[in-house]
């Protein structure tokens, strides 16, 4: 599967897949859609994109006129392949790439707070769900008006009580899914 950036400033743009099949990689229209709905509240926004694997969904966000981007993920192979991405699409200004597990890295005291976090983890292993509830209780990440992004197989989905955030929206197409939470 070719990735590209769909939008904005980088449109066209082919990005590096991660070698191997420890990510999986956003479908175009699921890409589409999130950005749709998103729309201008994109622009000037600071996204995290969590388990960044190839970092298209924050290049795309970049692209679409986001402020800055903080990728990261646990293994060389996708920290590697998104420094490339990244460079690639000159976005290196906007950006930061750590390499470090998410759940460590959530659990720390919030160093910058962000409009969107996006959570697309390795599939079964209700990571997504570990992260979501780190967000939750250390509610410093996210701005007051700021959004957590949960991208799984629908077949993973459970609803889950939090403290700070509730679940807003649901978008599926075919076998992924989108949640979105918002602050109560």
């Amino acid at each position: 599967m070719s990735l590209r950036v769909i939008s904005g400033s980088a449109k066209g743009r082919r990005l590096k897949s991660v070698p191997g099949d420890t990510t999986r990689p956003v479908m175009d229209r699921v890409k589409e859609a999130l950005f749709n709905i998103l729309a201008d509240d994109v622009l000037d926004s600071n996204w995290w994109d969590l388990f960044a694997g190839t970092g298209a969904i924050g290049i795309e966000a970049l692209s679409r006129g986001a402020a800055f981007v903080r990728f990261s993920d646990l293994n060389r192979a996708p920290i590697e392949t998104i420094k490339e991405n990244v460079s690639h699409c000159k976005f290196e200004a906007q950006s930061e790439v750590r390499r470090g597990d998410a759940f460590t890295l959530l659990a720390a005291p919030a160093d910058k707070a962000f409009e969107y976090i996006y959570i697309a983890p390795p599939q079964y292993q209700e990571m997504w769900l570990n992260a979501l509830k780190l967000v939750d209780e250390q509610i410093g990440w996210l701005t007051e008006d700021g959004t957590v992004v949960v991208q799984i197989d629908p077949k993973e989905y459970q609803a889950v009580e939090l403290q700070n955030l509730e679940e807003g929206e649901q978008r599926r197409y075919g076998s992924t899914l989108l949640i979105f939470y918002d602050l109560k």
